[in-house]
């Protein structure tokens, strides 16, 4: 999960990123990855019994509205990315918490995943999210839009390891705990990084009101 957003886009090089071919086609191939792979692992986490897989899941879903969404704005006014990136991180923590829920019901039910599954989904997970970290990590500089998507991605590759591990615990302890200790953790970060993007997201909304009131001096 993660979460996904921060500095920098003063410079004129910078704003001509914000809606330049290589951005949105670059969004374009991490909505296509995402969509497949939230399709991918919601199955197969609901057959393994696997929270954090289902955790991952949610992320990816997250994330490919993410990137819908700033493929809708990419190139506006610095006022309506903003308002989009705020979306965005108030959904990426609401998922969070949506986790959080879908954990504990696992906790209390006493599931136990199936290893296997959770290690070859989470592999196939790690390249994907790898992939598209990679890819728009020149972009992890930009205005709230474009680091809110860094941060997703960036956190998503993370998670994958996370997954592998409890993969692994899970295969080696014979119990559901490393799976929903995982799912905790990446549930948090999704919480934390929705966080970061709100707060740098009501900074900029912020920055127009400030140039105004000191226009008017």
């Amino acid at each position: 999960m993660a979460g996904c957003c921060h500095d920098d886009c003063c410079s004129s090089s910078k704003g001509s990123e914000l809606n330049s071919p290589r951005w949105r086609r670059a969004l374009w191939i991490a909505l296509a990855i995402n969509t497949g792979m939230f399709l991918a692992e919601i199955v197969a986490g609901v057959a393994a019994g696997s929270a954090s897989l289902q955790a991952d899941a949610i992320d990816f879903l997250g994330d490919s509205a993410n990137y819908a969404i700033s493929l809708g704005v990419a190139g506006m006014a610095l006022t309506w990315r903003a308002r989009a990136a705020l979306l965005k991180g108030w959904s990426l923590g609401l998922l969070g918490v949506a986790v959080l829920a879908s954990t504990a019901w696992h906790a209390v039910a006493g599931t136990l995943p199936t290893a296997e599954t959770m290690g070859i989904v989470g592999i196939l997970a790690l390249f994907a999210n790898g992939g598209v970290a990679l890819m728009l990590y020149r972009f992890r500089t930009g205005d709230a839009n474009m680091r809110s998507v860094w941060i997703c991605s960036r956190n998503d590759a993370i998670g994958n390891l996370a997954v592998l591990a409890a993969a692994a615990g899970v295969f080696g302890t014979g119990t559901g705990w490393p799976d929903l200790i995982v799912a905790t953790i990446m549930a948090a970060l999704g919480v934390s990084g929705g966080w970061q993007i709100v707060s740098r997201a009501r900074a900029e909304l912020r920055e127009p009101k400030l140039t105004n009131a000191a226009a008017t001096r």
